[in-house]
């Protein structure tokens, strides 16, 4: 039997010039439905619920009926809330068309003629847990494919060094980015930002035992015995996944050190990001996208660091700067080098916050209407799209589901939502199940 496997080994092993994957594995990427207009998707979720009437979508009315409870805000929320609550903040225009925005995001109104703001998102739960799992998965169960992961399966990887998806975080729940009954390699790869050395940020990126030669020798060994078990026992998708996730982990830790190296950046580049761990990712991020990275989420803190249940005003003034200054060099960064316009940007929470307060200074979960906002990848520019009732409240018009925005992501990519499907469990799922239009009006 040992000699037998050793054959095996020899003649595998021969033919596989640094080892060819295409002859273990089985399901290969779908690929583009139609041309894409965008390759990569930076996604920026801020953890907890942004107030959208503080930030992108000024509500006048809000301080004339300052404290009044009318009756189109008597709307269901999850906690106790009271009357009216104005913000304190000052609006102006900017850009070409002249796009309301709050004085607390001076970096984003310098960049917001390539910007799409959708001011009348909603979703269908007011709790973390499930529309967080929303937002990430179409679903409110924590077992379906994330985002990302229906992305790698439909496109495959640009840099089969790299992960075709990128999960940059201090350590939120992997279930938010995991790859549920999809093919294992397209679970979402975390670079964890709580470690500060490089090295540590992917776990066990390095074998402190072997060198890269050893390390290929013992691989290519087990991708044989894995290869000979296939053959017999047929095909495997937990298998197949473990095939690539082993190669990939192997030609990784020779690349990934270099994406997380920030000093080889110019000064200049850095000065734009600014500091902070969000500067940090927006810069990995395009890092990663210049290295053919297919999905990048960038989860902001830890935790739901946007989650104002009290001190809104005082928690926005503190927390904005550096999200505003990241987010907008990040615009000007993809777009000074060229790769804007086949990367889609996409920015935004779980839900919204309410135009009634909590707590006296706070504000409740909104799921009736907030905002989000694109940029880049074949998105308009400097427009706004949809609206929300006078006190931001509920959304109206052009009105955007979780499940439309799903659609809409996936189409700037090429992929058809409702073609892009995976069979399982005697049905075939897909990331907006029965749901989901595409928003073409803001599309180029």
């Amino acid at each position: 039997m040992i000699e037998n496997r050793r054959q095996f080994f020899q003649s595998m092993t021969a033919g596989f010039g640094g080892f060819a994957l295409a002859d273990l594995l089985g399901a290969a990427p779908t690929g583009p439905h139609f041309a894409p207009k965008a390759k990569h998707v930076i996604f920026l979720f801020m953890a907890g619920g942004p107030s959208q009437m503080d930030l992108f979508d000024p509500k006048p009315a809000l301080l004339k009926y300052q404290g009044q409870r009318p009756s189109s805000v008597d709307l269901r929320t999850e906690r106790v809330t009271g009357g009216l609550l104005p913000s304190p903040f000052a609006f102006k225009k900017h850009g070409r068309n002249g796009i309301e925005l709050s004085e607390l995001l001076p970096q984003m109104a310098g960049v917001i003629d390539d910007v799409c703001v959708l001011r009348g998102v909603y979703t269908f739960n007011p709790t973390h847990t499930p529309a967080r799992s929303l937002i990430h998965s179409g679903n409110i169960a924590a077992t379906r494919p994330s985002m990302g992961a229906w992305i790698s399966y439909g496109l495959g990887s640009e840099n089969k060094n790299l992960p075709g998806f990128v999960v940059i975080s201090g350590g939120a729940s992997a279930s938010l980015w995991r790859a549920g009954f999809l093919p294992a390699e397209h679970q979402g790869t975390l670079f964890n930002q709580a470690e500060n050395d490089p090295d540590k940020m992917i776990r066990y990126l390095r074998n402190a035992k072997m060198n890269a030669d050893e390390q290929r020798k013992q691989l290519d060994l087990v991708q044989s015995l894995n290869a000979e078990h296939k053959s017999a026992a047929g095909d495997d998708a937990f298998l197949e996944g473990k095939i690539a996730a082993m190669e990939t982990a192997y030609r990784m830790q020779f690349t990934a050190s270099d994406v997380f190296n920030l000093k080889s950046e110019s000064e200049a580049t850095r000065e734009m990001y600014g500091a902070g761990k969000f500067a940090e990712a927006c810069m990995i991020a395009r890092r990663l996208v210049e290295r053919g990275v297919r999905y990048t989420h960038i989860y902001y803190g830890n935790g739901q660091p946007w989650d104002d249940h009290a001190k809104i005003n005082k928690n926005l003034r503190e927390r904005c700067p550096d999200m505003d200054r990241a987010s907008a060099a990040l615009i000007r960064d993809l777009k000074l080098r060229g790769l804007l316009d086949d990367t889609l940007i996409v920015w935004g929470g779980e839900f919204g916050r309410t135009p009634v307060s909590e707590n006296g200074d706070g504000r409740d979960h909104n799921p009736y209407g907030f905002t989000m906002w694109m940029a880049g990848g074949g998105v308009k520019g400097g427009i706004v799209h949809g609206a929300t009732d006078e006190f931001g409240f509920k959304a109206v018009e052009g009105r955007v589901s979780v499940h439309d925005l799903h659609a809409t992501i996936l189409h700037q990519l090429g992929l058809d939502h409702e073609k892009l499907t995976y069979r399982y469990a005697g049905r075939d799922f897909r990331l907006t199940d029965v749901h989901g239009q595409v928003v073409r009006g803001i599309l180029l």
